[in-house]
């Protein structure tokens, strides 16, 4: 009977490399300059708004404002959006909101109070050393023998 070879790769054992090369693995591509880590969302001025209404009120062809749509890359239920904005008056409406948290408004009179605070803290350690003076000078008096008995302050 012929001897069958047992071994996957022909032979020598799981031990050997000969004729076997480590797998090259290439580098990454490095990341294209034109596109950033994070996609931004985009933003039309109030001047584009208006610009790209007025295109789509002046096509009157079947698919030219699908055509204006899709060259601007926005989608039917904005430029809705904008024509309701437009219809309602509110020219300042067509203007991009900043997203995010709203800044805090400065309280006119934090800066009265934050004053008031620190003058009443130093009013506050003046009296405290006041009294402590006057306890001293009360034992004193009464070491020395100036103050009757009934105690006079």
């Amino acid at each position: 009977m012929p001897m069958l070879d047992t071994e996957p790769y022909g032979g020598a054992g799981a031990a050997s490399n000969e004729g076997r090369r480590p797998a090259v693995v290439a580098a990454p591509a490095p990341a294209s300059p034109e596109f950033s880590a994070r996609p931004r969302r985009r933003t039309f001025t109030a001047k584009d708004k208006l610009r790209i209404l007025a295109a789509t009120d002046r096509a009157a062809e079947t698919g030219g404002i699908g055509a204006i749509l899709r060259r601007e890359g926005i989608y039917s239920s904005t430029l809705c959006d904008w024509r309701r904005q437009r219809d309602a008056g509110a020219s300042g409406a067509l203007t991009p909101i900043k997203r995010g948290p709203k800044p805090v408004e400065a309280n006119p009179l934090a800066a009265e109070v934050a004053l008031l605070q620190r003058n009443n803290a130093d009013l506050t350690r003046r009296l405290a050393r006041a009294e402590t003076i006057i306890d001293v000078q009360k034992k004193v008096a009464a070491l020395l023998g100036l103050m009757p008995d009934g105690g006079g302050l």
